[in-house]
C-alpha cells in the first residue's frame, strides 16, 4: 500500500519571520531553528511579552479617604 503523500506548507518563523517549514520533520515548528525557538523562550521568560495593566477606572469627583 503506498504512503499517502504530504504538502510541505511553508510558514513565517514567528521570531525572525523568515521560512519555516510546518511539517513533523522540522522539531522547532512553528520556527525555523532552535535559535529562534530559544530567543522566542527567552522572550517569555523575559517578560518581554507582558500584557500592560489594566489602569482601573478612577472617577475623578469620587473622594478617597
Amino acid at each position: 500500500m503506498p504512503e499517502p503523500e504530504f504538502t510541505v506548507k511553508t510558514v513565517a518563523c514567528p521570531a525572525c519571520n523568515g521560512p519555516s517549514i510546518y511539517a513533523p520533520s522540522n522539531i522547532y515548528r512553528p520556527f525555523c531553528s532552535e535559535r529562534c525557538k530559544n530567543l522566542d523562550l527567552g522572550a517569555w521568560a523575559s517578560e518581554r511579552f507582558k500584557l500592560p495593566e489594566q489602569t482601573p477606572n478612577i472617577d475623578p469627583d469620587f473622594e478617597q479617604i
